[in-house]
C-alpha cells in the first residue's frame, strides 16, 4: 500500500515499517521510485540512485519531479523529506519499451534449492522490525554476524502481504531486504548502513510471475575504514536474472 501512496501525502514512520535504526531505506526508495513512475507513464525504470542523506526517525514527505523528457529515456527526481531536512534524494532513469532485440547478457543464477526446501530465517522483530513483513529462506550455510568464510549471502525472499510477482516499486525495495554481505564474515554486531543505493531492474522483471526472487549479495571490496561496495543480483524461480543492485555501505558501531 505504501509503495502505491501518491506522492505528497504524509507518510507516517510507524514502528514496523523500520529496518536497522530506522525507516526502511529501500522501502524509502521504492516509494521515490513509485512517485517518479507518475510523471513518465508508459515508461520503464532503467535504474533508480538513491543517497541517504540521515536517518528518517520520524514522518516524512514526497516530492518528486521531471527533470528531462527525452525521444528514448527520461530523467526524474524525488526526495524524502521532513522538518529536519531531506532524507533521501533519488534520480531515475526511465525508458521506452524496447522494439529491437539485440543480443541479451545477463548473470547465472547459483546453484539453489527451491523456496520450500530451504528452512526460514526468522529475524528478531525488535532487532529489524519491517522482517516481519518478508519470508525469508536461506541457500547454504553463511548467516549474517555467523563469522563465516565469505562476505556473501544467498536467499530466497518473498513479501508476505500478497501473492503478485514484484513490479518495478516492489523489486526496488526488495533489493534492499538481505543483511550485509559483509555481516556474513563479523561476529560482532555492528551498523552497516546504505549510504548510496542503485538499483537497475533488468528486462526479465516484467515477465516476473511470481512473488518470490533469488538474492545473491556478495561484497565486491571493503576499506580499512569500513566502506563497503556491494552487489546484489535477482533471479526469479525460472532462473530468469531480474535485475542488479549496487551499494555503498560503512560500517559504524552501535
Amino acid at each position: 500500500m505504501l509503495l502505491r501512496k501518491p506522492a505528497g501525502e504524509w507518510v507516517e514512520t510507524a514502528e514496523h515499517l523500520k529496518g536497522f535504526g530506522g525507516f526502511h531505506g529501500g522501502l524509502a526508495l521504492g516509494m521515490l521510485s513509485s512517485a517518479m513512475s507518475a510523471h513518465v507513464p508508459g515508461l520503464q525504470l532503467q535504474s533508480i540512485t538513491g543517497r541517504f542523506g540521515r536517518i528518517i526517525d520520524g514522518g516524512f514527505g514526497i516530492e518528486s519531479a521531471l527533470v528531462r523528457s527525452g525521444r528514448t529515456s527520461s530523467t526524474v527526481s524525488a526526495k524524502a523529506e521532513s522538518p529536519k531536512g531531506v532524507h533521501l534524494e533519488a534520480t531515475g532513469v526511465f525508458s521506452v519499451p524496447g522494439e529491437q532485440r539485440w543480443p541479451l547478457v545477463a548473470p547465472k543464477p547459483p546453484q539453489a534449492p527451491p523456496p520450500e526446501d530451504c528452512e526460514v530465517f526468522a529475524i528478531p522483530k525488535e532487532f529489524v522490525p519491517i522482517s516481519q513483513s518478508m519470508e525469508i529462506r536461506p541457500v547454504g550455510s553463511a548467516r549474517p554476524y555467523a563469522g563465516g568464510p565469505e562476505p556473501e549471502l544467498v536467499a530466497w525472499i518473498r513479501l508476505l502481504e500478497d501473492d503478485e510477482a514484484p513490479d518495478a516499486a516492489r523489486f526496488v525495495f526488495l533489493m534492499d531486504a538481505l543483511a550485509p554481505s559483509y555481516a556474513a564474515m563479523l561476529s560482532e554486531l555492528v551498523f552497516v548502513p546504505t549510504v548510496e543505493l542503485t538499483v537497475r531492474p533488468g528486462e526479465g522483471l516484467a515477465t516476473a510471475t511470481s512473488p518470490w526472487i533469488l538474492l545473491r549479495a556478495s561484497t565486491l571490496a571493503a576499506t580499512s575504514g569500513g566502506w563497503i561496495d556491494e552487489q546484489i543480483d535477482a533471479w526469479g524461480l525460472d532462473g530468469t536474472h531480474l535485475g542488479t543492485a549496487h551499494q555503498l555501505r560503512v560500517v559504524r558501531k552501535i
